[in-house]
């Protein structure tokens, strides 16, 4: 990579020239963000993830825009247009956009006005009309006009298409009415007629005009999606005056005949070929831009929820509620496996609330039930409320756990393949309870976009979101470390290095020859060559293993500088790990080399006070308003305690019980001014709200987290 690409990219991300340069060799030799991030941090100068994610966009786009050059270069080649000065504007263009004007001119196009007007011969006086010298203007349009027999007006008409054309593809022109079109365009929206009634839901966008710069992400996708659905128009423009102004200045020369006809065709180049052109390439940065911020909210909600407290491998009783179809119950585990499961019915029409509370009870003793997880959808709060009355002998924890999801996982080819003699209801509720467990290794199993956490998650670029989403699961995956004897394949597929191979072999290799006794042992796994190796082994945690330093964060790269330091003070491994005096007793400055230096010792010694250590907080249990169950119970005025479900940059979604979940908008967040509410909130915070507003016809509570302390 050359070094100018390493400047723009060092200035672009704010980072220094040899950690962009370092990074860049990193990513050449297969070695993945997590790693990097973790275990290359001399190299990068602690570079973070989200850091060496941005320098691979830019090295991505870069080299994408390499490409394209060589591909004009050779275009413009083969037509015998290319001049030194234009190959050098071409070598030395960085941005994609400025790169395509300088190549519209020689682009091959399709027939247009001014390719006709060429073919009749009128190129030879759109060049007289456009130099606007001083003629003998009516002599020369008629002589020219007779000698390819046409009439003088259609000869003029086909000159001012070849100068419209001209102007059109002036790269300055476009560069300078783009800068306007960002700073000054309007996005305006209006209903379509005939159609207000089927656009209710977009009413506030009828007749709705903003600067395009100011404009918000989810209203931008909000028009675009009313577009869409056939029942908006939008339109981008600019003040039409000013745009001539600087086309003008451009292209007009003199006062004369000529000059008319230049300010004619001026005039159709920016209506006709211009506006269109602008106004798409703005629509599409606007699209661009709204989706990047929506796929933001996601990616912070998604890491969130992802990083949700475990409850860690207890005993789990998990519920499934439901009405007329019964509440589905089974009991998990300390490792997640499935142990029985059967139906109760204490809810209508069934009302078997007796039996379904000695059942439950029943089971809780048979299999030594130590926490019990209901889902939160339909009857969840039934549910919670009859396990309230219900005496155990033993100390129960009761959490309700959001089940977003869990029906997508449940009828997946990976649950069928888990438990292929089970229906879809007994795997959603095996779901239920794997994720109080561990929410990261259930959730991994689910599509992202199926869990609930987005904003506008279906109208925004599809690949972007894709390989946005995947970038948070594998940072989450490997900041939390994956137990190596239980883990899925699914969960093991986004430790750095490994993927869906490697992760089906590992587990394969598991089933045929019992767990792994040390990290070391995965190398005999088929297809973990050394490099793959390098990328994982950090990342995978074996409980009670052979050596130490298995169950820690410790790469195995560096077990041996760990036994040195052990050997330096007269310890062990062990002793390092158990006693903190030791620890402390150590000379870091004395290990540093030029492959280690303090970054990485002080990781490891980190690591030592608190081997495998989650950095998930810990799991605390909620509980709603017992008073509330529909949303008739919720009084205006009232102080309820909720969760915050989902957030967007225009306010949170929080849940305080009922079916429905409330909106707190943004300016109801806190009392200070706050441009987005993950700044305050995150998900599955607990809050208390106040409720402003109930809406019974739409189903819809308006709540504030400001007024309600």
């Amino acid at each position: 990579m050359n070094s100018t690409i390493v400047s723009r990219i060092a200035h672009n991300v704010g980072v220094s020239h040899t950690s962009v340069q370092n990074a860049f060799n990193l990513f050449q030799t297969g070695a993945t963000i997590p790693f990097i991030a973790r275990y290359r941090k001399e190299k990068t100068g602690s570079l973070d993830e989200v850091q060496l994610l941005a320098i691979k966009e830019q090295i991505d786009y870069y080299e994408s825009l390499e490409k394209r050059k060589v591909t004009i270069l050779t275009t413009i080649e083969e037509q015998g247009n290319l001049t030194s000065e234009l190959r050098k504007s071409i070598e030395q263009c960085y941005n994609s956009i400025e790169l395509e004007d300088i190549y519209l001119p020689f682009k091959p196009k399709k027939k247009t006005r001014a390719s006709e007007a060429k073919l009749k011969g009128l190129e030879p006086l759109a060049n007289i009309l456009f130099e606007q010298k001083h003629i003998q203007f009516s002599n020369v349009v008629s002589e020219f006009a007779k000698n390819i027999q046409l009439h003088e007006a259609d000869a003029l008409q086909g000159a001012r298409d070849i100068i419209a054309e001209w102007i059109s593809e002036h790269s300055e022109v476009r560069k300078q009415l783009r800068a306007i079109f960002v700073k000054q365009s309007v996005i305006s929206s209006k209903v379509v007629k005939t159609k207000e009634l089927e656009a209710e839901k977009y009413n506030q966008y009828f007749n709705f005009q903003e600067l395009a710069c100011k404009s918000p992400s989810h209203r931008i996708l909000a028009m675009m999606r009313g577009e869409n659905e056939g029942v908006l128009r939008l339109s981008i423009s600019i003040d039409e005056e000013i745009a001539y102004a600087i086309i003008y200045k451009r292209v007009l020369k003199a006062y004369n005949e000529c000059a008319q006809h230049v300010k004619m065709a001026a005039e159709d180049a920016y209506k006709r070929l211009i506006a269109p052109s602008l106004e798409k390439e703005m629509y599409n940065d606007l699209k661009e831009r709204a989706d990047a911020e929506a796929i933001v909210v996601f990616s912070q909600n998604l890491r969130q929820l992802l990083m949700l407290p475990p409850l860690g491998q207890v005993r789990i009783l998990a519920i499934d509620p439901g009405y007329r179809t019964g509440c589905k119950v089974v009991c998990l585990n300390e490792q997640g496996d499935l142990l029985h499961n059967e139906t109760i019915y204490p809810h209508a029409p069934h009302n078997d609330t007796a039996k379904a509370m000695n059942k439950i009870a029943q089971l809780v003793q048979t299999y030594n039930i130590q926490a019990i997880s209901i889902g939160n959808g339909t009857a969840g709060r039934e549910t919670e409320q009859l396990i309230s009355r219900i005496r155990f002998n033993t100390d129960v924890q009761v959490f309700v756990v959001n089940e977003a999801g869990a029906s997508v996982y449940s009828a997946s080819k990976l649950a069928r393949e888990e438990f292929p003699q089970y229906d879809v209801t007994v795997r959603g509720a095996v779901s239920i309870g794997r994720r109080l467990m561990d929410p990261l290794a259930e959730l991994v199993k689910i599509d992202p976009k199926s869990i609930g956490v987005g904003q506008y998650q279906h109208d925004v670029n599809q690949h972007e979101l894709q390989k946005k989403l995947d970038f948070v699961v594998e940072s989450c995956v490997n900041i939390v470390g994956v137990e190596l004897n239980t883990a899925s394949k699914h969960l093991l597929q986004y430790v750095s290095g490994i993927g869906p191979v490697l992760a089906e072999n590992i587990v394969e290799y598991r089933k045929q020859h019992g767990a792994f006794a040390t990290r070391l042992d995965i190398l005999n796994v088929p297809k973990m060559g050394k490099k793959s190796f390098e990328q994982c082994a950090g990342f995978l945690r074996i409980r009670n293993g052979k050596h130490p330093l298995d169950n820690s964060a410790v790469h195995p790269e560096r077990y041996a500088l760990v036994e040195q330091m052990a050997l330096d003070v007269n310890a062990n491994v062990f002793d390092l790990l158990n006693e903190d005096s030791i620890r402390k007793s150590i000379n870091i400055h004395k290990y540093i080399t030029n492959e280690v230096g303090e970054p990485t010792l002080l990781d490891i010694l980190k690591e030592l006070e608190k081997p495998g250590r989650d950095p998930r907080k810990k799991l605390s249990s909620f509980a709603f308003d017992s008073s509330l169950k529909t949303i008739h119970d919720v009084k205006i005025g009232g102080i309820y305690p909720a969760i915050v479900t989902n957030i967007t940059n225009f306010g949170a979604f929080v849940d305080i019980g009922i079916k429905q979940n409330g909106l707190v908008h943004i300016s109801h967040i806190c009392k200070e001014f706050i441009t987005n509410p993950a700044q305050v909130l995150s998900i599955n915070q607990t809050v208390k709200v106040k409720v402003l507003e109930v809406d019974i016809n739409r189903n819809r509570l308006q709540l504030s987290i400001k007024d309600a302390h």
